[in-house]
């Protein structure tokens, strides 16, 4: 959704495809990384084992890493491994945002309500609350937001 080119990243209907750190030079500056996801519930104990320790290894031995983007079905609640997952990025040194997806899945007021409430679960972890964007990738919701806040913080 970021780069505007959807072949770019695989993605499928079935979560838990991606098990490698996947780097995407943009504009031949920086690199976008897209991490395995934390949470896949239907994966086995030693596929979850093996794919925490991969993104803790990116995480704790990356030099590259300026921001971690957190993203967050915005359709549910935090899952327990969601609020493990930002506990530990809370007690490290890495910086982080919240982009909550699948914005279009569900009506603008519902989405609203169910984002103002993740916020309030979120809140109870971080003393103060990261930066937090609300996107859809099929609609491009918050992509200009999202794009403006990286170009921001590259320039820091």
């Amino acid at each position: 959704m970021l780069t505007g080119r959807k072949s770019l990243a695989m993605t499928s209907s079935r979560p838990g495809k991606t098990r490698l750190v996947n780097h995407f030079r943009i504009n031949g500056g920086w690199y976008l990384v897209d991490l395995p996801g934390y949470g896949y519930a239907k994966a086995s104990r030693k596929d979850k084992e093996a794919i925490e320790e991969v993104i803790r290894n990116y995480l704790n031995f990356s030099d590259e890493l300026r921001r971690l983007f957190i993203l967050i079905d915005s359709r549910h609640s935090l899952t327990s491994t969601d609020r493990d997952f930002l506990k530990e990025v809370e007690g490290s040194d890495i910086d982080c945002s919240i982009i909550f997806t699948k914005a279009d899945k569900q009506g603008p007021v519902a989405t609203q309500r169910q984002v103002e409430a993740l916020k309030a679960e979120i809140a109870e972890i971080f003393p103060k609350l990261p930066p937090c964007f609300v996107s859809s990738a099929e609609k491009g919701t918050g992509k200009e937001e999202i794009l403006n806040y990286i170009e921001q913080t590259l320039t820091l």
